[in-house]
C-alpha cells in the first residue's frame, strides 16, 4: 500500500515512524516533511495548504491512503476532495472539521446536546464583548474563534487583562481572520488533560490518556504555546473518569454531530478540565495532538496503519488496540524567542548521539537539512521522546537525551511531567 502523510511537524514524524513499521506499508511519502521525517519516508516539497498539488501527487503516484496530520487542510476540505476522487483518507470532512475551525460552533454543540462545558458567549463586535466582561467579571477566558495554532486562548486574571485581550484579538488582529469573532467563557478550575478517541462515525475507541504542557515556562507560567511537552498516561484520568468522558462527552458529541449533518470520522481530541464536578470540555481538536501524539505512538504496539485504516473504513468495532505498559514523555525543544519572534537557521548538533540512548526517539518538528547539517526551521523544533516504567523514569531518560544535544539557540522546559512524577 502506498501511503501519504500530510504535515511537517513532530506529530507527522511520529506518525510516519509508526506507519513505516507496518507490513501493510509498501511506500511511505510525507508532504512536505522535515529533516527527521526524511529518514523514514520519502519527503515531497508540497505545502500542506496546496490542495491542488497534493491531489496531483496522489493521482500521479497511485497513492492508496492519505493521513492528514494538521488541522488546516482538514478545515479546507482535503478529505472531501480525496474521497470524491476515490482515495481513502484519515480525517474528518470539512463540515466535521469545523468543530476545531470554530470554537463557537463546538460550544453551541455542547449547549444543544447537554455536553458539560464552561458557561460562554460569542461575539463579533468588541464593545459587546467588553460589556459582557464588565457584567461577568474576572477571571475569565478570551478565545479567538478560529484556528490560531494553539495560541489564540488568553487567560485573564482581571477585567483590564480581558479588555486588552479583546483589543489584541479583534482590533489589533493578532490572529488574523481567526479573531474576527471571540468566545468568552468562565475560567474552569481543575487539572487539564488531553483525551483522544478514534471515531468511525458510529463507534468510538478511546486511546491512551495523555497530558500536555501549553505554557512556555516552568511551573506552567508564561504565554500559551502549541505545546512544550507531553506524557502518557495521565494519572488524573482514571478508569472511572474515562468511562464518564466517553458517556458524557464523546458519545453525545458523535450523536450530535451526526444529527447536525456533520458526521465525524477520524481522531477526536477533547481538551478537558477535570473539575470537582467531573470532566468538562474546553475545546475540540480534529487531529492528533502535537506533542501528545509523539509519546502515544511510542506506546502503541498495534499496527498503526491498520488502526488508521480501520477507523477510515468504519470497522473500529472489529479491532483491539494493544499498548505498552510503559509510560512515555516528550520534551519540546524550541528556538529562543518562541512563542514570539525567533530566528531560523541555527545549527543543531548531537542528535545522533542523543538518539542512540535506549528507548529514546527524537521526532523533528521544525528542521531542515543543509549540506548535511540539521538547522532549526521553526519555533518548536525537536521532540525528545522516551519510554520508562514510570513517567518519572521516562522524564529522566528524555532529559538525559536533551543534555546530549548541542543547540545554544534552543531552550526547553525543565519540568515536563511534573504533575505525574512519582506515579
Amino acid at each position: 500500500m502506498k501511503v501519504l502523510v500530510i504535515g511537517s511537524g513532530g506529530r507527522e514524524h511520529s506518525l510516519c515512524w509508526a506507519i513505516a513499521k507496518s507490513d501493510k506499508c509498501d511506500e511511505l511519502y510525507c508532504a512536505p516533511g522535515n529533516a527527521g521525517i526524511d529518514r523514514v519516508a520519502i519527503t515531497v516539497p508540497i505545502p500542506v495548504d496546496d490542495l491542488d498539488g497534493i491531489m496531483d501527487f496522489v493521482e500521479d503516484n497511485g497513492v492508496d491512503f492519505v493521513v492528514v496530520g494538521p488541522e488546516g487542510p482538514l478545515v479546507a476540505g482535503l478529505v472531501d476532495r480525496l474521497e470524491a476522487a476515490g482515495i481513502k483518507a484519515f480525517g474528518p470532512t470539512a463540515r466535521a472539521a469545523e468543530y476545531e475551525g470554530s470554537k463557537g460552533l463546538t460550544k453551541d454543540l455542547c449547549a444543544k446536546y447537554s455536553i458539560p462545558t464552561a458557561e460562554y458567549a460569542r461575539f463579533d463586535e468588541p464593545d459587546a464583548a467588553k460589556e459582557y466582561i464588565r457584567i461577568h467579571g474576572a477571571p475569565i477566558v478570551v478565545k479567538a474563534d478560529g484556528l490560531a495554532a494553539g495560541k489564540g486562548v488568553i487567560l485573564c486574571r482581571n477585567e483590564n487583562e480581558a479588555y486588552a485581550a479583546i483589543d489584541h484579538i479583534m482590533i489589533e488582529s493578532a490572529f488574523g481572520e481567526a479573531g474576527a469573532e471571540v468566545v468568552i467563557e468562565e475560567m474552569l478550575v481543575g487539572e487539564e488533560a488531553s483525551f483522544f478517541a478514534l471515531v468511525d462515525g458510529k463507534t468510538a475507541v478511546a486511546l491512551v490518556t495523555a497530558q500536555d504542557h501549553k505554557a512556555v515556562f516552568d511551573g506552567d507560567e508564561g504565554p500559551n504555546t502549541g505545546g512544550m511537552g507531553a506524557y502518557t498516561p495521565a494519572p488524573v484520568i482514571t478508569a472511572d473518569m474515562e468511562s464518564r468522558i466517553m458517556d458524557e462527552i464523546i458519545y453525545p458529541t458523535i450523536r450530535g454531530a451526526a444529527a447536525d449533518g456533520r458526521p465525524y470520522k477520524g481522531v477526536l481530541y477533547a481538551g478537558l478540565m477535570i473539575t470537582e464536578k467531573g470532566p468538562e470540555l474546553i475545546e475540540y481538536n480534529v487531529r492528533f495532538g502535537d506533542p501528545e501524539c509523539q509519546p502515544m505512538m511510542m506506546r502503541l504496539k498495534s499496527d498503526a496503519l491498520e488502526m488508521l485504516l480501520a477507523c477510515t473504513e468504519g470497522r473500529l468495532d472489529k479491532i483491539t488496540l494493544d499498548w505498552r505498559d510503559d509510560a512515555a514523555l516528550t520534551v519540546v525543544m524550541a528556538t529562543d524567542g518562541y512563542p514570539g519572534a525567533y530566528e531560523k537557521g541555527s545549527e543543531i548538533k548531537g542528535l545522533d548521539r542523543a538518539g542512540r540512548l535506549k528507548d529514546v526517539e527524537i521526532f523533528h518538528a521544525g528542521t531542515r537539512e543543509d549540506d548535511g547539517r540539521i538547522l532549526a526551521d521553526g519555533g518548536r523544533v525537536l521532540n525528545v521522546t522516551a519510554l520508562g516504567k514510570t513517567v518519572g523514569e521516562a522524564q529522566k531518560r528524555a532529559y538525559k537525551a536533551v543534555g546530549l544535544i548541542d543547540w545554544p539557540q534552543g531552550f526547553c522546559r525543565s519540568d515536563i511531567g511534573w504533575r505525574a512524577v512519582g506515579d
